[in-house]
């Protein structure tokens, strides 16, 4: 049984982005029953007018979008202004992030501490029960009344992955309309049509919201200032030169002009980011696979992993598939062996795990033990 199948009428908060997935979400709650307020979040603290395409979000644009629909969809519609906590828990947190050498998804962070703590927070103070996204997950209700996160029915939508960390009070209020039921995303738009809601054909975002021209290099090198250093293969040897180390990612191919070709003349692949020495290290595609990890800083959704190793499903990134792994808690951390090797496995990186299709919680990878000789 979900949440949004409850009997009993919720105080909802529908967070309405602009775009047809969170429209669809309010009206389904609405529909539902439900005592639905919608609320748009200003995140940029120097919106820009319009979009530019399908890429980034919170533009002015977005927030009259999501005022219209929620004045077809009949319900209270507020704009609250979260941009100074989403500059220091989401933008400074990436920037910082990237700073150490890690690769971060701030779509969790932003999960994490925006949506389901700052919003959250603020609803639960203002007497509401719940806060309504338009999220392709599941939370389900058990028997003995807790709650589980699971993964979306459609797979080809599940978004489970950047959800991995919330907790048992955040998923007592969490409302996900769109996760338990099997539409496409082109049924997701006809029935935004059939309602009346112009976002319809609206494109979905992409990337990552505040770099709306999807250059991250480009953000990064505005914050942190060009810092030039080595390049080098796994023996050492110096092959070309970057301006900021920041600016390259685990697993990265192109865009590191190295002017020397390799000596059996394969591609070679970013290995390895010291923001000690400001070195990138690079080689081959075999020297990616990893073995294992350890993350710090789990999150469990609900009950948390039981007692010594076990066996489950991990997922890497945001559209990465499942692998499967050995999974135990020692102390603070999650220490992860995958049955078979992965690639592009990066510090900064969250690792979810999952139970079938219950996600068990994630933690953010911290160190990887590789194949071959780059650790």
């Amino acid at each position: 049984m979900t949440d949004a199948a409850a009997p009993r009428r919720l105080r909802v908060l529908a967070a309405m982005s602009g775009g047809v997935d969170s429209a669809v979400a309010a009206a389904r709650a609405a529909e539902a029953g439900h005592d639905v307020t919608g609320v748009h979040l200003a995140l940029s603290e120097n919106p820009t007018s319009f979009r530019t395409g399908a890429r980034g979000c919170c533009t002015i644009e977005d927030s009259h979008d999501a005022r219209r629909a929620a004045d077809v969809i009949g319900i209270p519609f507020y704009v609250w202004d979260l941009a100074e906590r989403f500059r220091e828990d989401v933008v400074e947190d990436f920037i910082a992030e990237y700073e150490a050498g890690r690769t971060p998804n701030p779509c969790l962070r932003c999960n994490e501490k925006i949506k389901f703590a700052a919003l959250l927070d603020k609803a639960l103070a203002l007497g509401f029960d719940a806060v309504c996204t338009g999220h392709y997950a599941q939370v389900v209700l058990r028997e003995d009344g807790s709650r589980e996160l699971h993964r979306a029915t459609d797979m080809a939508k599940d978004q489970s992955y950047v959800l991995g960390v919330l907790d048992d009070r955040q998923l007592a209020h969490a409302m996900f309309p769109l996760g338990d039921t099997p539409t496409t995303k082109t049924e997701i738009r006809e029935e935004a049509a059939r309602r009346g809601l112009f976002v319809a054909k609206k494109p979905d975002s992409h990337d990552i919201c505040f770099i709306a021209d999807g250059d991250t290099q480009g953000f990064l090198a505005k914050r942190l200032g060009s810092a030039e250093g080595d390049i080098v293969d796994e023996s050492g040897t110096k092959l070309g030169t970057h301006e900021g180390a920041y600016g390259f990612t685990i697993g990265q191919r192109k865009g590191l002009r190295i002017g020397t070709p390799a000596a059996d003349g394969k591609p070679r692949y970013v290995l390895d980011i010291s923001p000690v020495n400001n070195t990138v290290t690079v080689g081959p595609v075999e020297s990616l696979d990893v073995t294992a990890l350890t993350a710090i800083k789990p999150r469990w959704c609900g009950r948390p992993p039981a007692d010594g190793p076990a066996v489950y499903t991990a997922q890497l990134r945001a559209h990465g598939g499942e692998t499967e792994v050995t999974a135990e808690v020692v102390g603070e951390e999650l220490r992860v062996s995958f049955t078979e090797p992965v690639r592009g496995v990066a510090p900064g990186q969250a690792v979810v795990l999952y139970d079938g299709t219950r996600v068990v919680g994630s933690a953010t990878i911290a160190t990887t033990r590789r194949a071959a000789s780059v650790a």
